[in-house]
């Protein structure tokens, strides 16, 4: 529509002043595409600004020249906000992109239009202006376009998996394998159409609908894997994460090989899952039999009295000491005490994972908050019959736990251990 160029000049800050004119036909188009929704006016078609670098050697991106100022018809232009600055003392940029002044604009045939702009002049610089008439197309029909081009050939991506996984004969480290998210990296959500830009040289992809809405609202065109340039005119639809989508519904992640193929991999939420399940089995001081009845996996333990609420110390059989050596001025030993009883068998617990630490039969396990103390018999140094204490009650009944006596009969000492389980 109009164009101008903005030569640079001895003079700090430089003004210009442009002027067009719309045609019938540019009036009826943008006039036609007006839409009032609440007390927001906006236009499918639009006029917008947009400022580059004069260089004529390749396509210019957007570029706004330093502290710029724009007026359309005497009212001043709102500009993109100024970015945060990443480093003290830099100077805060605007994001450079279409400007859309079209609610600025006079409809008409026979008032021209008038552009005042200025800015701070850099030597060694020059600046071009451009106005365009665009039609703003909405996010569905975008993604219309870019399913009717088609899918890409799967073959594409596998000869690129190939390429990444071929050993480099310079390089110690041969990678055999390649890993690749099924998720979106912008809503961590399910890839529904999966696709990336032809300049990025990655495999990974990100869902269509959820790229193209986002810069519906705020055009960036950025790729949210690379971080480099994915304009809509260079997105492809991926043809081999299409076949992997519709044959693999239940991972999120697969693993590429050295001849294009491909497995489902493990999430890591679920193997951590599984961990923890095994880990917290292994650590509970029971386990559910075949037949529904609980069986303590531990030889030794802590319980309670119900009757005075004392706490009982108990006596773990199947440690071995070396307080002989600790304590050598130790009265002379006494005749060994009778052999204990043979541990019950254990029945194997089925809800333990293959992969899960066995469980270790040597220590006390302590279901109670405060550490109990804990003697040792096996080796207990040898002391004067004098200066032994009279044994526990419930040492002597220990035995009960394998085999109930008669005076017994009615306790239930799992009971206990569940009850004091949880004081």
């Amino acid at each position: 529509m109009a164009k101008g160029r903005a030569s640079d000049n001895s003079q700090r800050f430089q003004e210009t002043c442009f002027a067009f004119a719309l045609t019938p036909q540019q009036v009826q188009q943008i006039s036609g595409s007006m839409d009032i929704s609440g007390t927001k006016c906006d236009f499918s078609v639009q006029v917008q600004l947009r400022f580059c670098l004069s260089e004529t050697s390749c396509p210019q991106e957007d570029h706004f020249p330093s502290n710029l100022c724009v007026k359309v018809n005497g009212k001043q232009c709102n500009l993109p906000g100024y970015l945060p600055p990443t480093k003290n003392g830099v100077e805060p940029k605007r994001p450079s992109r279409p400007i859309n002044i079209t609610s600025l604009v006079r409809l008409s045939t026979t008032v021209p239009n008038t552009i005042v702009v200025s800015w701070t002049a850099e030597i060694g610089r020059s600046y071009s202006m451009a106005v365009y008439l665009v039609k703003q197309q909405s996010s569905t029909v975008l993604l219309q376009r870019l399913r009717a081009k088609g899918i890409r050939n799967p073959d594409h991506s596998r000869a690129l998996i190939k390429e990444k996984l071929t050993a480099d004969p310079d390089s110690e480290i041969a990678t055999t394998s390649l890993r690749v998210s099924l998720l979106c990296p912008l809503g961590k959500m399910r890839l529904m159409i999966p696709c990336r830009a032809l300049t990025c040289s990655h495999l990974q992809c990100f869902d269509a609908t959820l790229y193209i809405q986002m810069n519906e609202k705020k055009p960036t065109w950025v790729c949210p894997v690379c971080d480099k340039k994915a304009p809509y005119e260079h997105l492809i639809i991926d043809g081999l994460f299409v076949e992997i989508l519709n044959s693999c519904s239940d991972c999120d992640e697969i693993q590429f090989k050295e001849d294009g193929s491909w497995a489902p991999m493990r999430s890591k939420k679920e193997v951590q899952e599984v961990s923890s399940a095994s880990l917290n089995n292994g650590l509970d001081g029971s386990c559910r039999t075949s037949d529904g009845s609980d069986q303590h996996s531990s030889l030794s333990s802590s319980y309670s009295n119900s009757s005075n609420g004392k706490k009982v110390e108990v006596i773990d059989l199947t440690l071995d000491s070396s307080s002989d050596e600790e304590e050598p001025d130790s009265p002379p030993p006494l005749p060994p005490p009778p052999p204990a009883l043979p541990p019950p068998v254990k029945r194997a617990c089925p809800s333990l994972s293959p992969t899960s630490p066995p469980i270790i039969n040597k220590g006390v396990l302590n279901l109670h908050h405060q550490a109990s103390p804990v003697s040792r018999t096996p080796s207990m140094p040898a002391m004067d019959t004098s200066y032994i204490p009279p044994v526990p009650p419930l040492i002597q009944d220990y035995r009960p736990y394998y085999h109930t006596p008669n005076d017994l009969s009615e306790l239930n000492f799992f009971s206990f251990l569940q009850g004091d389980n949880h004081q």
